[in-house]
């Protein structure tokens, strides 16, 4: 059995997390957020517990979280492993962000699913920026294309 002091160092480490750290029971219902979450959602903790996670979830991927979340509570895992999975999430003022989350499925002392956790962190500006430059890149290398056809027919780029 696990001390109180190392109880308490764990729920101080969760508790000060930068990254969002969220737990919700097998019914998606919250049951731990942490500041990191607060700063990132815009959702206080006090309004938060007990709620539905659809609070974060954009309209569009509801259904696809969803299907997922209950796969993940009947067979004990997710589909993602040890990756992080980049989507999107919607904070409290309904702006739209890019996050990055991890996932656990967090199972009881006798093996029982009881959970999710979800940590994560906020890249919508490294994701916004690498789409511009995606964009960016398309362009440059359609102007390449359209250079070589023009250079091929013997006609003078522009």
């Amino acid at each position: 059995m696990q001390s109180e002091a190392a109880s308490d160092l764990y729920q101080r480490i969760v508790a000060q997390m930068p990254e969002a750290v969220i737990l919700a029971d097998r019914d998606g219902r919250i049951r731990l957020w942490n500041r990191g979450a607060e700063i990132m959602f815009g959702h206080p903790v006090a309004e938060v517990m007990g709620e539905n996670l659809d609070i974060i979830i954009p309209d569009d991927l509801r259904q696809r979280h969803w299907e997922g979340y209950h796969r993940a509570m009947s067979v004990g895992h997710t589909r993602m492993g040890d990756r992080a999975l980049p989507t999107r999430a919607v904070r409290k003022d309904g702006q739209k962000i890019y996050v990055e989350l991890s996932f656990a499925i967090v199972q009881g002392e006798m093996g029982e699913t009881i959970g999710a956790l979800a940590v994560g962190r906020n890249i919508t500006e490294r994701y916004t920026r690498d789409k511009a430059m995606r964009r960016r890149l398309a362009t440059l290398e359609q102007d390449v294309v359209a250079r070589a056809s023009l250079a091929g027919s013997g006609e003078e780029p522009e």
